[in-house]
């Protein structure tokens, strides 16, 4: 007996997708968000993928325990929730902003950005694993420190490939508007959407890469406490502090 058509989804994924990804030439993605219906899939897998990748490497500081594999969940599901949440915000902006795009087009689009950061994080396993296996582990006598370190690098490695992905996102929406201005309003929009949106989901799904005093754990007891710019400017006093 057949499967009904809306039980297995439909789609088709090539490698020739990543390179499109990853070369982000506006005239293409404008082309594919327009045409294929299966895009959203697509992008999807990718940042299931890249997401994962990157976030072995955020638990990898905690080697030896579970760390890695929450981690290597919760990645994808935070840039899933982010895209969702800004998503819907930003398909009914859209209109308000001078952009003539339908919710489905914003919402590829904003997860073509997502699928790009995602592929660019994920490609740096292997030298952001070098690097986890040199900083001092959470045993040590300066974890403190390696914690600290492994933080703020990841932050600003995050804030890299953001910005990497929301330039072609740029070139996407300078395409796609009537004009500049209507492109760059919309991804001013947007961009303030995910930072504010992204950083407080994930502060609500820590830990990543897992507090020294600690126990490891899927997510924290008093996970709505606090926020992660607070959390953020304590490693940053860390580093500073040690440096002096």
């Amino acid at each position: 007996m057949s499967s009904p058509k809306w039980f297995v989804p439909r789609f088709t994924c090539r490698i020739s997708d990543v390179r499109q990804l990853c070369r982000g030439e506006a005239e293409v993605l404008e082309t594919i968000i327009r045409e294929r219906k299966d895009w959203t899939q697509v992008c999807l897998l990718w940042i299931f993928l890249g997401g994962a990748a990157y976030g072995c490497t955020l638990g990898l500081w905690q080697w030896g325990t579970q760390q890695p594999a929450y981690v290597a969940l919760k990645i994808p599901l935070l840039f899933v929730l982010t895209a969702v949440g800004n998503g819907i915000l930003n398909g009914m902006l859209a209109q308000l902003l001078g952009l003539p795009l339908s919710f489905r087009e914003s919402f590829a689009a904003i997860l073509t950005s997502f699928a790009i950061m995602a592929l660019i994080l994920g490609s740096l396993f292997p030298v952001i694993s070098f690097l986890v296996f040199n900083t001092p582990s959470p045993d040590e006598a300066d974890g403190r420190m390696g914690y600290s370190f492994t933080m703020v690098f990841h932050v600003v490695l995050i804030a890299f490939a953001g910005l990497m992905a929301n330039l072609r996102l740029y070139g996407l929406l300078c395409r796609m508007a009537p004009k500049p201005g209507a492109a760059l309003r919309g991804l001013l929009a947007w961009l303030s959407g995910n930072l504010l949106l992204g950083s407080q989901l994930s502060w609500f799904l820590r830990p990543y890469i897992g507090s020294p005093n600690l126990q490891v754990q899927f997510l924290r007891p008093d996970a709505f406490r606090g926020s992660f710019l607070e959390a953020l400017w304590a490693s940053l006093r860390v580093l500073i502090q040690t440096l002096e």
